[in-house]
């Protein structure tokens, strides 16, 4: 878009106007680049995760895409906070962690890295290699829809697995992801009716575990009953605490991991001269995964709301703005990645993309996310020699929160030794 002939002003107006648009959901790079030179700049109208459009109003926010101006806010949680009146007020549950600052955030982190540590997840490795070897192994030569088939049913199985559930809840786990945030196209009646189902079948399951803990019953390992059973000097989780953080696991994690699943293989597909490097180096995979989150990762946008004035690249935000924070916008900034559009596996400042986020709302979940992306890659590079697009792929256009695809058509050739 332009904006030479036209008044700046509208033009700038434009611009923000065009950030929920499908087109933009779908590619939104180049729009980033148009705005970046006039950001911070206020105007743009759109939904935080978890509330209904159609139901709740739209916010309107600030505009931040420099990497500086993103990173510093993302650590200043005292200024920019991550509590949501929007999300309080809607008919959707809120998160846990996501939607807490300091000094809460800490107590509830705290509690929470009893059950969801290190150890926890670090030995879960061989069983998520084990699931995804195996569902990589069984895809058929030929013909495959990847998001169906792969990207978002690993991360439900590990996930369903993770939390001591049956495996035959992992298959409404992506129906649930995408209402909850705002993925896919539903009218509010139909996004309300999902994510009440969502916040019922938690509270129903977290409650009759508690009540069978409490009753000194057996009852299997996983992380819902690790949840209910961690204490620390603060105290425990309420029920209400440990319902939400399931909720925020199953719709922030899979759902995200989901999109970063099926844009690792639309990179793997997509770029033959990486994908022959990765099966001479193996030891590049963990640069493959970094570098896709920098070029391609699906977390676009989050809000934030002002608790006091503060000025931004000479300009005034007040007290109670609403402030999206463009972490893709910010890992493609050229005076921190150079010629950012450009894939690079041999990047040095890698660890500085901001995918995962930064301070005390860094992702929880992103040792698990890598660990599927690790298994995913790994197994494709053993299984299947070739991968090439069979069509064009089908961008999730509904929100901005997160930038993936719908639908991933891919045609496989296995290797001989997998055939």
């Amino acid at each position: 878009m332009a904006l030479a002939g036209r008044n700046e002003q509208e033009a700038v107006a434009a611009l923000v106007a065009a950030l929920p648009h499908p087109d933009t959901i779908a590619s939104p790079y180049a729009l980033y680049d148009e705005l970046r030179p006039y950001a911070p700049v206020q105007g743009y109208r759109d939904y935080p995760p978890g509330t209904i459009p159609g139901v709740d109003e739209a916010v309107n926010a600030w505009v931040l895409l420099d990497y500086a101006h993103v990173a510093a806010a993302s650590r200043d949680h005292r200024i920019f906070s991550s509590r949501d009146d929007l999300q309080e007020s809607s008919s959707a549950p809120t998160l846990m962690l996501v939607n807490h600052d300091n000094p809460e955030h800490d107590r509830l982190r705290n509690i929470v890295n009893l059950a969801f540590s290190r150890p926890r997840i670090e030995a879960l490795d061989p069983w998520v290699r084990e699931i995804v070897d195996g569902m990589v192994k069984a895809v058929c030569e030929g013909r495959m829809e990847a998001m169906a088939t792969l990207s978002s049913v690993i991360p439900a199985r590990v996930m369903a697995g993770l939390l001591g559930l049956d495996d035959a809840v992992f298959d409404r786990f992506r129906g649930w992801g995408t209402a909850f945030m705002l993925s896919a196209d539903m009218t509010p009646a139909e996004r309300e009716r999902s994510n009440g189902e969502l916040f019922g079948y938690f509270t129903e399951i977290v409650t009759a575990l508690d009540t069978r803990i409490n009753n000194n019953e057996d009852v299997p390992d996983g992380l819902i009953a690790a949840l209910l059973r961690a204490k620390t000097p603060e105290g425990r989780l309420s029920l209400g605490e440990v319902i939400r953080f399931c909720i925020t696991l199953v719709v922030a994690g899979a759902e995200t991991t989901t999109f970063l699943l099926g844009n690792l293989l639309h990179n793997l597909a997509t770029m033959p001269d990486v994908r022959a490097r990765l099966t001479d180096d193996r030891a590049m995979v963990g640069a493959f995964i970094d570098e896709s989150l920098r070029h391609s990762g699906p977390p676009q946008r989050l809000f934030r709301m002002v608790t006091e004035d503060v000025v931004v690249g000479g300009c005034m935000l007040k007290t109670g703005d609403w402030v999206a924070l463009f972490y893709a916008a910010a890992n493609h900034d050229a005076t921190v990645f150079p010629d950012p559009h450009r894939f690079d596996m041999d990047r040095r400042n890698l660890n500085k993309q901001l995918t995962f986020g930064v301070g005390i709302h860094h992702c929880l979940g992103s040792a698990l996310a890598r660990m599927e992306a690790r298994s995913l890659i790994n197994a494709a590079l053993d299984h299947w020699s070739d991968i090439a697009l069979a069509e064009a792929p089908v961008p999730q256009r509904a929100s901005l929160l997160n930038h993936g695809i719908d639908k991933l058509f891919l045609t496989i050739k296995k290797s001989k030794e997998a055939m």
